[in-house]
């Protein structure tokens, strides 16, 4: 599936995974985010961590009109403000894809799939 930007040179199609990797990648970016989860339901109480590879698996993108809405799937570190981190994670995935697609972002929506201790060896 893509997303068709129009101007006035032409066209642009923007494959809905491409955009899922960049809000990804901006999410693991962030402070207090241990990863990225899976869109889908936690099973037996344990979120699997997702690999750099597998971002769009924890990112759903709904496209409104030209509008997108962004829902991200992530997991926490322990002893972090998780409200914070929601709201950090939230300004920074829109801030990059408005500048790095120059996309309308409508909405951010944040699932939090679970809380993890951080090592601090990592």
């Amino acid at each position: 599936m893509t997303l068709e930007i129009r101007n006035d040179m032409g066209s642009i199609d923007i494959a809905i995974d491409v955009i899922a990797n960049i809000a990804g990648n901006a999410v693991v970016e962030s402070y207090g985010v241990v990863g990225m989860a899976s869109k889908h339901q936690v099973r037996d109480g344990f979120a699997e961590l997702l690999g750099k590879e597998n971002y769009a698996r924890g990112v759903i993108i709904e496209n409104n009109e030209g509008n997108l809405d962004v829902d991200l799937y992530i997991i926490v570190g322990y002893g972090i403000k998780i409200s914070e981190v929601a709201a950090n994670v939230q300004s920074t995935v829109k801030y990059n894809l408005e500048k790095t697609l120059g996309l309308n972002i409508n909405a951010v929506n944040i699932y939090v799939q679970g809380v993890r201790i951080i090592n601090s060896e990592d």
